[in-house]
């Protein structure tokens, strides 16, 4: 396994407000990790600082061994992080084919990725001449995660991805998802539904107060009562 992500102690204040205190995080490629923890533990705020929304106050973030706290974030998507963010964000008046040529287009020195193939890991076949405007909630998340994946990344950040689908489109997300781990890619997934977390992690961070509560294999942290009680609110 390689080291593809690291932070060291790293901080975010706004004002006088610690949001992110000293969070120490690796992850190495070939994982899909998720991170996870009660609303206002500071997840939307570290995925920022990671993807380059937010400068970090102290500490450090390192990707391909580069540290990246002076890195804008397209340079950082030139470099092999891509985004999916929890609301769609697609262009309702162009077809899924039109969106999924934008993508390859901007990744051409990068991606080998054909249409085709893209159209068919991502269950787009039969809409591929169809507006965006006009697929399901589902399909529109998944168009956005062929998106991100035409842009030939090694590290693929997904925030809540499966917010608001139904339960066979959860699932059949997260097989999605897992097929894309075992076709090579990295992946950091930000979610609150802990059905879909079981079905795909191999590793899941913990987020506290801003702190790294706790981090480690899926079973064990998912076992442990104080991460229940935290994330939860109540006794196991």
């Amino acid at each position: 396994m390689t080291r593809l992500l690291e932070t060291r102690a790293l901080t975010k204040r706004f004002g006088g407000a610690h949001v992110i205190n000293g969070i120490d995080f690796q992850i190495d490629t070939g994982e899909i990790r998720c991170v996870i923890g009660p609303n206002g533990a500071g997840k939307s705020t570290f995925f920022k600082l990671i993807t380059g929304e937010h400068t970090p106050s102290d500490g450090s973030i390192h990707f391909l061994g580069r540290d990246m706290n002076r890195v804008l974030p397209h340079e950082r998507i030139r470099m092999g992080m891509s985004i999916k963010f929890q609301i769609p964000g697609v262009f309702a008046d162009l077809t899924v084919r039109q969106h999924l040529q934008l993508g390859l287009y901007r990744a051409k020195d990068v991606s080998s990725t054909s249409l085709d193939e893209l159209l068919h890991r991502f269950m787009l076949e039969q809409e591929a001449s169809v507006l965006a405007c006009n697929l399901s909630h589902g399909k529109k998340q998944w168009l956005e995660i062929a998106m991100a994946v035409s842009l030939g990344p090694k590290l693929l950040f997904l925030d809540e991805p499966v917010a608001g689908m139904s339960v066979k489109e959860t699932h059949a997300t997260g097989e999605l998802i897992k097929r894309l781990r075992d076709a090579g890619l990295t992946i950091m997934v930000v979610e609150h539904d802990m059905t879909f977390v079981k079905q795909i992690a191999s590793r899941v961070s913990v987020l506290h107060g801003g702190r790294l509560f706790a981090d480690g294999p899926l079973d064990e942290i998912l076992g442990r009562d104080d991460v229940a009680e935290i994330y939860l609110g109540r006794k196991k």
